[in-house]
């Protein structure tokens, strides 16, 4: 295992990050017993990994007492990150105990810290945009708590370009804490974000942290030519089941046949190699399933191949990506002398 910095930090953290949103089962079959959850931590930590996160609703909130659970005395050790956003465990219908208000922010840190056995959190993490609540309330909330040594470094997940550069500029501008890192959906299957959100995260140096790596399990390869009555049918209406996604997998197949390696390992790869900062935020409900993953740090995709994952899974970036790249918008930009300039 080798480290990265986070973002425009100095926080040294693992090359892949632990997602715990499977440690407890209060939400069924996407979660696991204790004793399952503890070989899943172990099996990382015992790879070098220190990166770990979790969230106030993950498992009704068993996700953190397990994890804190698990740290123990080595808390230290480790890089933590929870959310807050999410309607807080017991108080789902609440309406104040939801969003990304300061009054949600402060309770949903305290609840975190009581379930997690910590005084402090290393990086917080807006959940998700609500809409509703100024992004000015939001950064000097945040810059407060970090003020007041509850947490240490910010995140920003799950929320539109323009707002994240609007509150790291406002913030840079204030002398307020930053957003370091910005966690989205991410994969061969869904690259969307390209369009704006990593754009911006490399504009503004931040480390992204990708959920949904492996597509939903689509890019494990489980889900090709699998009849109904198999194990890991293909999920009823999963929006990541589809023609497209299937010639995706497929190449990554065969992509993972040809390097001698798995199909998951070569997804996560595809990611780790991307230009800028990437860490993939990798869960498991089994020990086996995070060992898999973990061995993705032991090889490199060659370019060629890198190709042939891009091609398949390209994506029309659309207006004003396209437009600008047109040979006649070049040419009056440039004044016909685009490809003479050094950048």
């Amino acid at each position: 295992m080798k480290y990265k910095l986070l973002g425009k930090s100095g926080l040294k953290v693992s090359e892949i990050a632990l997602g715990t949103m499977t440690f407890g089962e209060e939400n069924g079959t996407m979660g696991a017993d204790k004793a399952e959850s503890k070989k899943i931590f172990d099996a990382f930590v015992n790879a070098g990994g220190n990166f770990v996160d979790t969230a106030n609703r993950y498992q009704e909130g068993t996700s953190e007492k397990y994890t804190g659970e698990f740290m123990g005395s080595a808390r230290d050790n480790f890089v933590l990150a929870t959310k807050y956003t999410l309607a807080n465990p017991g108080r789902k219908t609440d309406i104040l105990a939801s969003g990304n208000s300061r009054k949600n922010m402060v309770y949903s840190l305290e609840q975190s810290l009581k379930r997690l056995k910590t005084d402090y959190i290393d990086l917080y993490w807006l959940h998700a945009w609500d809409y509703l609540t100024p992004v000015e309330e939001v950064m000097r909330s945040l810059d407060d708590m970090i003020r007041a040594g509850k947490i240490l470094y910010i995140g920003i997940s799950d929320t539109p370009a323009w707002i994240v550069s609007q509150a790291n500029t406002l913030a840079e501008l204030r002398g307020w804490t930053q957003f370091i890192g910005l966690q989205i959906e991410y994969s061969l299957i869904q690259r969307d974000p390209e369009r704006d959100l990593i754009p911006m995260a490399n504009a503004f140096g931040m480390t992204v942290t990708p959920w949904g790596s492996l597509g939903g399990g689509a890019l494990t390869g489980k889900y090709l030519n699998k009849i109904p009555d198999e194990p890991h049918r293909v999920p009823e209406g999963s929006k990541r089941i589809n023609e497209r996604s299937t010639a995706i997998a497929r190449e990554v197949v065969k992509v993972a046949e040809e390097l001698g390696v798995t199909p998951g390992q070569v997804a996560l790869n595809w990611i780790r190699q991307q230009k800028g900062s990437f860490i993939p935020i990798v869960g498991a409900r089994k020990e086996e399933q995070i060992k898999d993953s973990l061995d993705c740090i032991n090889f490199t995709i060659p370019e060629k191949m890198m190709n042939r994952l891009s091609d398949v899974s390209k994506i029309e970036l659309g207006f004003p990506h396209d437009f600008l790249k047109e040979p006649m918008v070049n040419d009056i930009v440039y004044s016909g002398k685009r490809d003479d300039i050094v950048k």
